[in-house]
């Protein structure tokens, strides 16, 4: 017997129980880590909210020692709190009802404070008590989770027992709910950047798609040398050209431009496309301008909304008889270079998808050989350079009236150089169209000119 009245082997005793107590906590600390360091996975992971969700309810009740947990995240616009993930808890307990931002329990975590409630069956501010005293539950902790200052939720803890929560417990579910406040908002961000990505993509494959709606090479007509190009700003755009052959001496030059940019101009860009076409086949294989222009007109302003229209220009060019015909719906003018002379080709009427009624006007020139037609979309004219000054026409009919002794193929790419030592660098915002037409050998010439 030792001098404190133990024996050898009392003493021994104790010393394997004080062994057995320490490897206990040594072993609850290192769960108690794992779980810790699960939070920093979760707050630096690429996962998704309700995986981030699920398992913070999971280390949140294991960290603490209780009986379950529940996540609430906040809807401003409902003005309460959604229940997005428990661990512990029923089903029927986890939709008991609406939860609102201005519970006087939620309102106080809001504002900071730690919310104890040690007894659910009697506290006049828990609102479901029946369904807490179903689940067995009797105390409560309720802290706010909040990232940069601003409350995104709350985390809610529960115990079968009164009066179980102290001051370590409401210190551990605090650095709990900070920690549960960032990987929500991170799992968020990571959606979001998810979510971007795939629209991205889609984006990316829509302008492939939209890109083999443009001709990839113009169509042979003998008499005749056309060239085009199209130069889209983002992966989807509203502008459109093609052909259609009419014959095997004429063809029909189609350009346009869709009021606005992105997706909805590139979806309103194919459903026009796909009516120019229809339309020309319904109306004498192409030839009947004004019927068909007439027909868009009508069909457009069904489909756009206040402040959307389309810019249309639609011409049948004949190099047998040596004629352009055309109507220009409040587009570019086209323009026709001869001898280094300009002519615009003007006439037609408004806008497409303004006035179901318009009245759309005809008109056919005659056409030489050397001439030159440049059909394009305000894109072209209006890039601007880093100083804010736009190319201009101006521009394009001096750089145009240069090089119309070579090839069309060539005068486009002559054309797009010049604009591009104008603008640099500088990122442009529209799209650019260009379509060049030139007279060769027309068979049939009178000498009309109209300028």
């Amino acid at each position: 017997m030792n001098r404190l009245g133990f024996t050898n082997s009392g003493n021994s005793s104790i010393i394997r129980l004080v062994n057995i107590i320490m490897a206990k906590k040594t072993k609850k600390q290192i769960e108690r880590d794992e779980l810790i360091n699960l939070l920093t996975t979760l707050v630096a992971g690429e996962f998704s909210l309700q995986e981030v969700l699920d398992k913070l309810a999971e280390a949140a009740v294991k960290i603490v020692g209780v009986k379950a947990c529940s996540i609430r995240l906040l809807n401003e616009e409902a003005g309460d709190l959604k229940m997005r993930s428990t661990y512990g808890l029923s089903e029927e307990y986890r939709s008991k009802g609406v939860v609102s931002k201005n519970d006087t329990v939620v309102k106080a975590a809001f504002a900071g404070q730690a919310v104890v409630l040690d007894d659910m069956r009697l506290d006049d501010r828990v609102k479901y008590k029946e369904a807490a005293i179903k689940e067995g539950l009797v105390s409560q902790l309720t802290v706010a989770m909040q990232f940069k200052g601003q409350a995104i939720g709350v985390l809610r803890l529960y115990s079968p027992r009164p009066k179980r929560f102290y001051e370590d417990d409401i210190n551990l579910a605090r650095a709990v709910a900070s920690q549960c406040a960032v990987a929500i908002t991170n799992a968020r961000l990571y959606a979001e950047a998810i979510e971007g990505a795939h629209m991205a993509e889609q984006m990316r494959l829509a302008g492939l798609i939209q890109r083999k709606m443009i001709p990839e090479r113009p169509p042979q007509i003998p008499g005749l040398d056309i060239a085009a190009a199209y130069i889209p700003c983002f992966d989807v755009g509203g502008d459109f050209y093609d052909f259609l052959t009419v014959s095997d001496n004429c063809i029909a030059v189609a350009i346009a431009d869709v009021m606005g940019k992105g997706m909805p101009a590139a979806l309103m860009m194919s459903c026009f496309r796909s009516a120019v076409r229809a339309y020309a086949d319904i109306e004498g294989g192409g030839k009947a301008i004004e019927a068909i222009t007439s027909r868009l007109n009508k069909m457009i302003c069904g489909e756009c909304s206040e402040g959307e229209f389309i810019t249309f220009f639609y011409a049948v060019i004949d190099a047998e008889k040596g004629t352009i015909t055309y109507c220009n719906c409040g587009h570019e003018p086209t323009v026709l270079i001869r001898d280094g002379q300009i002519m615009d080709l003007e006439k037609g009427g408004l806008v497409l998808g303004v006035d179901p009624q318009a009245e759309y006007e005809v008109e056919t020139v005659e056409l030489k050989d050397g001439d030159s037609l440049l059909f394009y979309t305000d894109g072209l004219i209006d890039a601007a350079n880093f100083d804010n000054e736009l190319w201009g026409r101006e521009n394009l009919l001096e750089t145009a009236k240069k090089f119309t002794a070579g090839s069309a193929k060539q005068l486009i790419k002559n054309i797009l150089g010049y604009r591009r030592r104008f603008v640099g660098l500088a990122r442009q915002i529209d799209d650019t169209s260009i379509v060049v037409v030139k007279a060769e050998k027309i068979k049939k010439q009178n000498g009309l000119w109209k300028g």
